[in-house]
């Protein structure tokens, strides 16, 4: 049997608990929600990274939908409703293959029964606009994590690619990250500063995640985690979910996207926008300047470092598909994973390690989360600060 053969066997029994997929972005930049014209259950590869089919032969399980809206949205709660809504359109649409999941025991069921289970992530802090009342809002609605920010920072927390303001987190950042805790939803760390992120692990009393990151050690890109951020989640019990973006696992794709991006914006467009007019911007400017291209290696050298420093019980995938114009070869959409599995069984891993990495974990921690905040909501209230109150305390 080939180490593909073998991958793809692999996953049937554990599959891909996948951290972020920007597929409801990708549907309301592109066709506004109209899941006809976008119809998932049939190949979209002209479009689209995400399909049913191409999910399938992915050997995917398990599916954090990213809920994600722009940091200068003019109402990012409402925008955030809007990709809520679109993600509950698509489970309706498709319930022989898309089941909502809203514990680790839905996983667990959506497995047995053959279908991906669900979930959402909020990606970015401005989608609470600094309310904890509004935090526990998503949670009701199935929000199963939040990043707490995403390329630029909120008034509680600093992001990776914003310049430091905060320092990390501020007292309300603190009393989110405890609320998260108390409610049962997960604590991602992708996209946050450094500085964030130790605050973050030195707050939370539940295991944190990773949703989509690598590890910086590899690559130099502040998107990417710290080995001294990397040790910590023993302790924690958190997860590492390693993502695929060339620009955060390839050195020289990063200095090339730095160009890129300068070139987007000279043509008046968002680094992050997909759409036909700015993909023709994209294609242009890599005509004049080939992109250094990361494969399925590049992206297991991250896996390889990654279980060094923090061991494979903390390790997963998160390959943020549809939310990146570039993937790597091998890696092309969401088809893909069994490439990756196959090069880790090339490199040794056994298939205990692989059924933690693309499964296991991902439970546990999920599991982790609701098991303190059972422990949390015997003991305390929810919290009703506010942003004026305790960072005017902090100083």
């Amino acid at each position: 049997m080939t180490s593909l053969e073998s991958a793809r066997e692999l996953l049937r029994e554990f599959p891909v608990a996948d951290g972020h997929n920007d597929l409801p972005w990708a549907l309301r930049e592109q066709v506004r929600y109209d899941l006809d014209a976008r119809d998932v259950a049939a190949d979209q590869s002209a479009h689209l990274h995400t399909d049913i089919p191409r999910l399938r032969a992915g050997g995917v399980g398990a599916q954090y939908w990213s809920v994600y809206v722009r940091t200068d949205s003019p109402d990012p709660v409402a925008a955030t409703l809007e990709q809520i809504d679109c993600v509950r359109q698509l489970l309706a649409r498709h319930p022989g293959d898309l089941r909502p999941a809203l514990t680790a025991a839905d996983m667990e069921a959506a497995r047995g029964e053959g279908r991906i289970a669900s979930l959402m992530g909020a990606e970015g802090g401005h989608s609470i606009a600094n309310s904890l009342g509004t935090l526990r809002g998503l949670y009701g609605l199935g929000v199963r994590y939040l990043t707490l920010t995403h390329n630029d920072n909120v008034d509680w927390a600093d992001s990776a690619t914003d310049a430091p303001k905060a320092g990390g987190l501020t007292a309300f950042g603190r009393e989110v990250v405890r609320e998260m805790n108390r409610v049962g939803m997960l604590v991602d760390l992708s996209h946050v500063a450094a500085t964030t992120m130790r605050d973050a692990l030195d707050t939370s009393t539940a295991p944190v995640i990773f949703s989509h990151s690598s590890a910086r050690a590899v690559c130099d890109h502040p998107r990417n985690i710290p080995d001294d951020v990397l040790e910590r989640l023993p302790a924690n019990g958190g997860v590492a979910m390693v993502t695929f973006v060339p620009k955060f696992v390839l050195q020289a794709a990063v200095d090339w996207t730095a160009e890129a991006d300068e070139n987007m914006r000279a043509h008046g467009f968002h680094h992050l926008d997909t759409t036909a007019e700015a993909m023709k911007v994209h294609r242009a400017f890599e005509g004049r300047r080939p992109r250094p291209v990361a494969t399925v290696s590049t992206v297991a050298d991250h896996l390889d470092h990654m279980r060094e420093v923090a061991g494979v019980d903390h390790l997963g995938i998160g390959g943020d598909y549809d939310g990146t114009a570039f993937t790597p070869d091998g890696l092309d959409d969401v088809s893909g994973y069994p490439n990756l599995l196959a090069e880790l069984l090339d490199r040794g891993w056994s298939k205990a390690d692989l059924a933690k990495l693309t499964w296991k974990n991902a439970v546990r921690v999920l599991g982790g989360a609701e098991g303190v905040a059972r422990g949390l909501q015997a003991t305390r209230p929810a919290s009703n600060a506010t942003i004026e109150s305790l960072d005017a305390l902090d100083g």
